[in-house]
């Protein structure tokens, strides 16, 4: 920091925060969470603990004449044991909307992952750091600063040159969006390169994104704080990690979606609600899982271990779920002309495969996320679309 400009240090509270369900107070600072305590107590793996930690969709968003912001926090990174450390996690700035930074915090708390099956880990903790962001126009503004959408982060201090204020309501519609890792940001270079954030910035939205890495499992809880949230438009993308992670059969799945849905319906009647289903993935269009990690040849890929012959014993694959779910929503929407069902295909397909092929197997690399959100937008909020909205 530095110690010949005059300095305005602001406490980070809610008013200052978007994109988050509940603050949790540490010895440390502020830390964001994108599932409330109550949900948080029932979570059964760290996996999930984990994700809705991660900060994907969470920015500060205020207004200011600062030239100079400097946010510190203490991020938790995630490493693998064996590999060598992913890049730190990037903090994006927009100023009225467009890009104009970008900062990193070195250091930190690590999380090293000991076992890629169990997730069991390994912290060593360490120190805070600081994003700075310099050279901003000298003029009243709108800023946001988007959280690394791969680490946890505890907010401990935002300082400028100039006062700070919070931003009055956006009046724009609250686009609720809950998925998996793909929604969550996996292999997304930058927070508003996660493809949830790109659709929500074309759409004209204000998203919160409850996008958990290997977590989107129709979880009861997830259900219940999504029905609890205010939002104008939600949408569910359901199917993936119920295949890779291979926890339940045919018998159980339509029930549990018919479940989830009753639950959001709950709270949100009459909301717009689109279900997605998955986007192409070729490892899992026919076979079932369990996924699991093959790093041969020194980098990590994914491959399904099911059998395709036990689909007809109920073991479930994206095909089998995206007829299961355009079924469902088929027979409720005859009694909720608000439900809609969008085939994940038409996010990515075979000819988005073709030109931007999956990284690891299952997860689409930055090029990916920008199609997906671009279709989205378009196929979601654009006019006629079953999300769109006056502003779209």
């Amino acid at each position: 920091m530095s110690t010949t400009q005059h300095w305005t240090t602001t406490p980070v509270t809610a008013d200052l925060l978007r994109g988050f369900l509940d603050l949790e107070r540490t010895r440390h600072g502020l830390l964001p969470h994108r599932l409330p305590a109550r949900a948080r107590r029932q979570i059964p793996d760290d996996q999930l603990a984990v994700a809705e930690a991660q900060p994907s969709g969470v920015r500060l968003v205020f207004r200011t004449r600062a030239t100079t912001v400097e946010l510190d926090t203490l991020p938790t990174k995630r490493v693998y044991q064996g590999f060598p450390p992913p890049a730190d996690g990037v903090y994006d700035l927009l100023v009225d909307g467009r890009p104009a930074g970008r900062a990193t915090v070195p250091g930190g708390n690590v999380r090293t992952i000991v076992d890629m099956v169990t997730q069991a880990a390994e912290l060593t903790e360490g120190p805070p750091g600081t994003a700075r962001f310099t050279g901003l126009p000298a003029r009243d503004k709108h800023v946001e600063i988007w959280l690394p959408h791969t680490e946890i982060t505890e907010l401990i201090a935002l300082r400028t040159d100039a006062p700070v204020e919070p931003a009055p309501d956006s009046g724009l519609n609250v686009w609720l969006h809950h998925g998996s890792s793909i929604s969550h940001g996996s292999n997304a270079t930058h927070p508003t390169g996660v493809w949830p954030a790109v659709a929500a910035s074309l759409g004209g939205v204000e998203l919160v994104n409850l996008g958990f890495s290997g977590s989107a499992l129709l979880d009861p809880f997830t259900a219940r704080a999504i029905r609890d949230t205010p939002a104008d438009l939600i949408s569910l993308k359901i199917g993936i990690n119920v295949v890779n992670a291979d926890v339940m059969r045919l018998r159980a799945f339509g029930p549990a979606v018919d479940g989830f849905l009753d639950t959001v319906r709950e709270g949100h009647p009459v909301t717009p609600l689109l279900v997605v289903s998955a986007v192409l993935c070729p490892v899992q269009e026919d076979t079932p899982g369990p996924l699991a990690p093959d790093f041969d040849g020194g980098t990590l890929r994914f491959r399904a271990t099911g059998d395709p012959a036990e689909r007809a014993a109920g073991r479930l694959t994206l095909n089998i779920i995206r007829a299961e779910l355009a079924r469902i929503v088929a027979r409720r929407a005859a009694d909720d002309p608000h439900l809609h069902y969008l085939d994940g295909r038409e996010l990515y397909g075979e000819k988005d495969y073709a030109e931007f092929p999956l990284p690891d197997g299952v997860h689409p690399g930055p090029e990916g996320h920008r199609r997906i959100g671009e279709n989205f937008a378009r196929l979601a909020f654009g006019a006629g679309g079953p999300l769109a909205t006056r502003t779209s």
